[in-house]
């Protein structure tokens, strides 16, 4: 099996992750539920997840670090927070459902930018333009179609001289990108555990720079006598049991970043997505590439004597995993034209090696000419 579908999770993962997790499920209850050792080896390993999420983003207090089931319920919480009906919201062009629908669920008056692909600076002057009659900036770092890198850092500079709140989706940049959330001082960075941070599905993370609203209500371990969540992070956010298991796995996987640093990770991406782009190019294929420095290590592609869909089929016939359709971000395809047909997504990983790069690449040359 040659998998190239980690952008929408990392299938694979650092041995310790599995490990973790195994480990947790034979020692660990729940973290502030007892005074016993079980409770008491879960709490230190939640613990343990929130420092290494802070030190790895840049957040300075552990408690600013909340466990989620996901990316969406990170960013539901976020726009919880701040949206209500009437709110002016600017997106970019390339967002996910996880945003937008959220956003509309809310009452949002959404407003868009920078809808040319691997254009960062037509982003940024749209942005620029834009941010002065909004009261709130929601946009991805990395688009989870494209791989296409969006000037965070400079869209949260602007956010800061116009007093403008800022959540940032790091679905795709999170493991792969550097994240400071002092530096871009957003109000929340919501991120998945289950892709660039190699843990396992149904964990994720919200940094965050305000407290926040509660999107659950229910049992935080603290505050029993009161009726309603707790004022203070993390407990305001986190209601219910948590995923000590996942969070355990997570930890891990944090730790595999950590160690193997987000510089070396995106440049085997970048190194892979060139081989694929060069013994892709004489193919009768459409590829969506921009410059190295606006790419990570998503490529999208399309064949134009073959439904998307069918492409996808074709490769799994080989051994090849990748993503077809319009991958929850039909935003996305809008900007780029791709709407009626969606895309063949292939996505890498450190995981990855250039062999198993270039058995998939004349997969998919076989497939296209075939098709011609």
């Amino acid at each position: 099996m040659i998998y190239l579908d980690s952008a929408a999770t990392s299938l694979l993962k650092p041995v310790t992750v599995e490990q973790a997790m195994r480990r947790a499920m034979r020692t660990m209850a729940s973290p502030g539920r007892g005074g016993h050792a079980p409770a008491m080896l879960a709490a230190e390993t939640v613990l343990n997840c929130r420092l290494a999420a802070a030190e790895l983003f840049h957040v300075p207090e552990p408690e600013q670090v909340v466990f989620t089931m996901n990316a969406t319920h990170a960013l539901n919480i976020a726009v919880h927070s701040l949206v209500s009906e009437g709110t002016r919201v600017l997106i970019s062009g390339f967002e996910h459902n996880s945003v937008t629908r959220a956003l509309r669920a809310h009452g949002a008056e959404i407003r868009i930018a920078g809808r040319k692909l691997f254009d960062r600076e037509d982003t940024l002057a749209d942005f620029r333009r834009q941010i002065p009659d909004v009261d709130l900036v929601v946009c991805t770092h990395v688009s989870n179609v494209f791989g296409y890198i969006l000037p965070i850092e400079q869209i949260a500079e602007l956010c800061r001289e116009h007093g403008t709140a800022l959540v940032v989706d790091a679905s795709q940049s999170a493991g792969v990108l550097p994240i400071d959330m002092q530096a871009l001082g957003a109000a929340f960075i919501a991120m998945p555990g289950h892709k660039g941070l190699f843990g396992p599905q149904g964990t994720g993370l919200l940094l965050c720079g305000v407290p926040g609203s509660p999107l659950m209500h229910g049992g935080s371990g603290s505050e029993s006598l009161l009726q309603s969540m707790p004022e203070y992070l993390p407990d305001r956010l986190e209601a219910g049991t948590h995923n000590v298991c996942g969070i355990a796995g997570l930890l891990a996987g944090l730790e595999y970043v950590r160690e193997k640093g987000t510089e070396e990770i995106l440049l085997h991406e970048r190194r892979l997505l060139q081989k694929m782009r060069a013994e892709l190019e004489d193919c009768p294929l459409q590829l969506y590439t921009g410059e190295e420095r606006e790419q990570s290590g998503v490529l999208s592609l399309r064949c134009s004597a073959m439904d998307c869909e069918l492409v996808a089929q074709r490769l799994a016939e080989r051994g090849v995993c990748v993503r077809s359709g319009l991958h929850c971000a039909p935003t996305a395809h809008e900007s780029a034209g791709t709407l009626d047909t969606g895309t063949v997504r292939l996505s890498f990983s450190p995981f990855l090696d250039p062999e198993q790069a270039g058995r998939a690449a004349a997969a998919l040359r076989e497939i296209a000419a075939a098709a011609s």
